[in-house]
C-alpha cells in the first residue's frame, strides 16, 4: 500500500501558471495535448486520479468542439469552480491565438513562411510519433477487456476501410456500451490503470473517492444561469457586429459561419476542416486553397487546438479584405482572428459549465459510464487511423510512387519519426523536448544544402 499523501490544495495562482504552461506547450494536436495533460495532471502532479481524468475525457469526446481544450476547461472547473474552468480553457487558447496572429501577419505580409519550413519539416514527423504515443497510452489504460479491444479494431476498420464519419462511430460505440452494460457488465469491471502501479496507487488531490464539492452538484437554477450568460455572450457581440457593419459584412458573416462550425466539430478539428475549407475558400473566398493548406501547417506546428486554424482564416480574411481600411491592415486581421476565435470556442465553455454537474453525478452508474468507456475504446482505433493518415502525408509528401525504394519514401522524415517515437515510448522524454529537438534537426537537414552552396 502506498503511504504517500495526497497533494496539497492548489491555489488559483498556481493553477494559472500551470494552465499557461499547458497553453504554451500543447503541441501535437488533440492526441498529443491529451497525452501531455495526462502526464502532468495524473502522473506528475497527481491533481486528479486516472479514473476521474478518463471520466472527464469521455464526456469531452462526445461533445462538438476541441476535446483537449474542453478537458482543460472541465478540470479547471472541477478544481476552482466556474472561473477556474474559464481560466483553464482561455489559457489553452490564448497563446495559440497570439502566435497565429503574428505568424499570419508574417505570412500575408511577406508572401511565404520559408524561414520556418525547416522547422516544419522536423516537427511533422515528431507530431506523427506523438499521435502514435497517444494511441499507445489510451490503449494501455482503456482496453482492459478483449471486447474493448474488438471495439477499437472495429472502429479502426470502420474509418480506414469504410471511411465512416466519426459521429457515426461514436454513436455506435455508445450504443454497444449501453447494451453491454446490461448483458455483459463484466466487460467494464476490469481495473483501470496506466501501466504504472506506483502512480495508480498514489492518492490524488481529486481522487476516486473524494467527496464532491458543492459546485459539482446539479442545480436547475445554475444550469439556466449558465445558458443565459452563454446566450448573452453570443448575442451581444453578434448584435454589435450587425449594428456597426450590417449583416452582410465580412466580420458578421465570420461570426455566423464559425458559430455554425463550432457545433459541427464532432470528432475534432480534422472532421470540421472540410466544412471550414468549403466555406472559407469556395463560398466566401476569405483565403485561397494554397493559403488554407499553409494555414493547416501553421496550425499543426503551433501550440493549442488544431481548430485554431480559424484564427488564421479570420486574420487573412480581415487583412486581405482591408476591413478597416488600407491603413489598418494588421488591426483588421487581428480583429477578424479574434471574432473567429470567440465564436468558435464560446460553445465549448457553455457545454462544460452547463454539463459538468450532470457528468459528475454519473461516476458509479454503469449504464451511464459504460457508453463513455466504449467510446474511449473506439477512439483508440480512430487515433491509430489518424497516425496512419499523418504518416502517409509526412513520409510520402509527393504521394506514393511505384518507382524507387519504398515507393519514394522520405527517408529523413521516416528516421526522425522513428527517433521521436523511441524517445517518447522507450526513454519517456517529454513532448516539448521531442518537438524542440525534431524542429532543430529538421532545420539543419533543410538548411545544410544552402550553406554548402554558399
Amino acid at each position: 500500500m502506498n503511504s504517500e499523501s495526497a497533494p496539497l490544495p492548489v491555489s488559483l495562482r498556481e493553477a494559472f501558471c500551470f494552465w499557461l504552461k499547458i497553453g504554451l506547450l500543447s503541441f501535437g494536436g488533440p492526441a498529443g495535448q491529451i497525452s501531455l495533460m495526462h502526464q502532468e495532471l495524473v502522473q506528475r502532479k497527481r491533481w486528479i486520479s486516472e479514473r476521474r481524468y478518463l471520466h472527464a475525457l469521455n464526456y469531452c469526446m462526445v461533445l462538438p468542439g476541441p476535446e483537449a481544450q474542453q478537458l482543460a476547461t472541465y478540470i479547471g472547473w472541477l478544481m476552482h469552480r466556474s472561473w477556474g474552468g474559464v481560466m483553464a480553457g482561455a489559457l489553452f487558447v490564448l497563446p495559440s491565438l497570439l502566435i497565429l496572429i503574428g505568424l499570419s501577419w508574417i505570412y500575408v505580409s511577406f508572401g511565404q513562411v520559408d524561414w520556418v519550413s525547416g522547422l516544419f519539416y522536423g516537427i511533422k514527423p515528431a507530431v506523427t510519433a506523438i499521435v502514435l504515443q497517444a494511441a499507445h497510452r489510451m490503449g494501455s489504460r482503456a482496453l482492459q477487456h478483449p471486447v474493448l479491444w474488438a471495439m477499437a479494431v472495429a472502429s479502426f476498420v470502420a474509418q480506414f476501410v469504410f471511411n465512416l464519419p466519426f459521429p457515426a462511430i461514436v454513436i455506435a460505440a455508445a450504443l454497444c456500451g449501453w447494451i453491454l452494460s446490461r448483458v455483459r457488465p463484466g466487460v467494464f469491471s476490469a481495473p483501470h490503470g496506466h501501466g504504472n502501479k506506483q502512480v495508480a496507487e498514489s492518492p490524488a488531490l481529486i481522487d476516486d473517492d473524494t467527496p464532491r464539492q458543492g459546485h459539482t452538484h446539479f442545480s436547475l437554477r445554475r444550469l439556466l444561469e449558465v445558458l443565459a450568460i452563454g446566450a448573452l455572450l453570443w448575442a451581444l457581440p453578434m448584435a454589435g457586429l450587425v449594428f456597426v457593419w450590417g449583416w452582410d459584412h465580412t466580420l458578421t458573416q465570420m461570426a455566423w459561419f464559425f458559430s455554425k462550425a463550432a457545433l459541427l466539430t464532432f470528432g475534432g478539428a480534422y472532421a470540421v476542416l472540410p466544412y471550414v475549407y468549403q466555406g472559407a475558400v469556395e463560398h466566401f473566398g476569405w483565403v485561397t486553397a494554397t493559403q488554407m493548406i499553409d494555414g493547416l501547417a501553421l496550425g499543426e506546428t503551433t501550440p493549442g487546438p488544431l481548430i485554431m486554424i480559424v484564427a488564421y482564416v479570420g486574420y487573412l480574411g480581415g487583412h486581405v479584405g482591408a476591413l478597416l481600411g488600407p491603413e489598418h491592415l494588421f488591426a483588421a486581421g487581428a480583429l477578424a482572428a479574434c471574432v473567429a476565435t470567440w465564436f468558435t470556442f464560446l460553445p465549448s465553455f457553455i457545454f462544460i459549465l452547463a454539463g459538468g454537474p450532470l457528468v459528475e453525478s454519473t461516476h458509479n452508474q454503469l449504464h451511464l459510464t459504460a457508453p463513455l468507456t466504449a467510446i474511449t475504446a473506439a477512439v483508440v482505433g480512430v487515433v491509430l487511423n489518424l497516425t496512419l493518415f499523418l504518416s502517409a502525408h509526412v513520409f510520402w509528401p509527393q504521394g506514393y510512387s511505384a518507382k524507387g525504394l519504398l515507393g519514394g519514401v522520405d527517408g529523413f522524415a521516416l528516421a526522425m519519426a522513428a527517433a521521436a517515437a523511441l524517445a517518447l515510448l522507450r526513454y519517456k522524454r517529454s513532448v516539448m523536448e521531442v518537438i524542440a529537438a525534431s524542429a532543430l534537426l529538421g532545420w539543419v537537414v533543410k538548411m545544410t544544402p544552402h550553406w554548402l552552396v554558399a
